[in-house]
């Protein structure tokens, strides 16, 4: 306790002193200048600099949205010059009033508020309580119940937001009863988000890469890509092993030993713990089919939306409409479709009155709140980044290492793109700034070269959200598995940047080969021998489950 005191203690004065000290600045810099169009530091180092600020603080406090808010603070700082009034102009209206006056951000917002109601009309029908009693008679085992997770995460391909809460709501129960801990479910649940978003040809993670190909066929480039995204493809492959083989390594080791004992949550910051006392009535008619046509309806309907967006219904071919689509509204639109099926579908059955499934849409808002405000802080940092030339200088600092060494830039993209999105949390915004760039440098000169480095800024991006204690996606997996996001983030860590390491090596080989047929198996059997190592390095005790 003495311990935990001291570390609250010093994180609270390294925020004060942080936030007196950029206050000063900003003071003692005067207030007659205004936003320069190009400030000093543009397209320079120091434009990553507020995101690393962010992840800093985050790690050293545990607490994600002062930290943001600094971030922010810093960029827009380094954006005015310093002055007081560029800074606060630069936060609110360059900043957070322009992101959420964006309509795709919006659309966003609004699809992540149906599906807190949907998650939560969900679990109140007794949907998720029928699935998990189904799953504990069938499911006997710890591994068949990691098993059953990752396919259900496989599954839900459409969004990886969606995954994170339905994957979470619906598998608690299941890891629970066979023991298995939060910290292990969190991470099952965030490796099958992104990584299964990110080579599913339907799905908004798809939509949003096509969106950055400008001068080439998005879509059928992106099918190509899906057997060069190393880091997904083996990082699903880690997950089934870990599960079939027994292995467990890290503090995840440690949570998995306790968890065996009984105890979920190993540490005693546990937020979650308690949260079965404080849930609603589950209605007792609840049925398997009370969730599973809700999530059908979700995904057809999203799917049909992104269509419609597409002018699929206008005679536009499927490949082209999915490609050229807003995933935005589409994914609006099928939500709200699909909550509006979700409803009927439970008054009909008499699982719940209609005034009880309006109750659950400010319940699921409420739940959303804290993944809506992370969101809007991150893409307020990305906003900074961005008036500040990070996109410039990662473009100059990929072309002046593609110099000489074509063969090695796979990789080194591979790289850029980790370090990238785990400083600023998020996958798109890196896709946004490297897949232009890939594109102008291997347009009409290497086609082969050009899929592979496509595929290495899409396998970096994932990977560095993968890590980022920053990113919705990691923060999302967190709630939905009810883990403490520390204990989430450290857990995960050694097991990401293990395939982090194996795919960089891989995109080594396949630069110099450019063959999937030779470069796919290389990473499958390093990622094979690496968890036979770990194994062998295990206590004999652990390995008997």
């Amino acid at each position: 306790m003495r311990t935990e005191t001291k570390r609250r203690l010093l994180s609270s004065a390294i925020l004060t002193i942080l936030l007196v000290v950029g206050f000063s600045m900003i003071v003692f810099a005067g207030g007659d200048e205004t936003e320069a169009a190009k400030p000093e530091m543009y397209a320079t180092f120091w434009a990553l600099v507020p995101p690393i600020v962010a992840i800093g603080l985050a790690l050293i406090t545990k607490e994600v949205y002062s930290s943001l808010f600094i971030g922010i603070l810093v960029g827009a700082m380094f954006y005015s010059g310093f002055s007081f009034e560029g800074t606060m102009l630069h936060i609110f209206q360059g900043g957070l009033i322009a992101q959420l006056s964006d309509e795709y951000n919006v659309g966003i917002l609004i699809f992540l508020v149906i599906l807190g109601a949907m998650v939560c009309l969900m679990n109140k029908a007794g949907g998720s309580a029928a699935f998990g009693q189904w799953a504990g008679k069938h499911i006997k085992t710890r591994v068949g119940a990691q098993l059953a997770t990752i396919a259900l995460g496989v599954l839900i391909f459409i969004d990886d937001y969606f995954n994170c809460l339905t994957v979470g709501s619906v598998m608690r129960p299941v890891t629970d009863k066979h023991k298995v801990s939060r910290a292990k479910l969190a991470y099952l649940i965030d490796a099958t988000a992104a990584p299964v978003c990110i080579i599913a040809p339907i799905s908004s993670w798809a939509a949003a890469v096509t969106g950055f190909v400008e001068g080439e066929d998005g879509f059928s480039l992106f099918i190509r890509a899906i057997p060069y995204n190393f880091y997904a493809l083996l990082t699903i492959l880690m997950m089934i092993l870990i599960a079939v083989m027994k292995v467990d390594f890290g503090p995840m080791a440690v949570h998995e030993r306790n968890a065996k004992k009984g105890d979920l949550f190993t540490t005693a910051n546990r937020p979650y713990a308690d949260a079965e006392k404080n849930e609603n009535v589950i209605a007792p008619k609840g049925k398997v089919i009370d969730l599973l046509i809700p999530i059908l309806s979700l995904i057809l309907c999203c799917v049909i939306g992104m269509l419609y967006t597409g002018g699929f219904f206008s005679g536009v071919d499927f490949v082209t409409a999915f490609s050229q689509s807003d995933a935005s509204l589409g994914l609006c639109m099928g939500s709200f479709f699909g909550l509006i099926i979700t409803v009927i579908l439970y008054v009909a059955r008499r699982v719940m009155s209609f005034n009880e499934c309006m109750g659950c849409i400010p319940q699921g808002f409420k739940a959303m709140v804290p993944a809506i405000l992370i969101l809007t802080f991150a893409w307020t940092l990305k906003g900074m980044t961005d008036s500040l030339g990070a996109a410039e200088f990662v473009e100059g600092l990929v072309h002046n290492s593609a110099k000489g060494m074509m063969n090695l830039l796979p990789a080194v993209i591979f790289l850029v793109g980790c370090a990238l999105a785990f400083a600023t949390g998020t996958s798109w915004g890196t896709f946004g700034i490297l897949i232009p760039i890939v594109v102008e440098a291997f347009q009409n000169t290497n086609p082969t070269l050009m899929t592979i480095s496509i595929s290495a800024c899409m396998a970096g991006a994932v990977c560095g959200d993968h890590c980022s204690p920053i990113s919705d996606t990691t923060i999302m997996a967190s709630a939905g598995a009810q883990s403490d996001h520390v204990n989430h983030v450290s857990t995960q860590l050694p097991y990401a940047l293990s395939i982090a390491v194996i795919s960089c090596i891989t995109y080594v080989i396949a630069g110099f080969t450019q063959s999937v047929w030779i470069s796919l198996p290389a990473g499958i059997a390093m990622t094979v021998a690496f968890l036979i190592f770990m194994k062998m390095r295990m206590p004999k005790e652990d390995t008997n489950i």
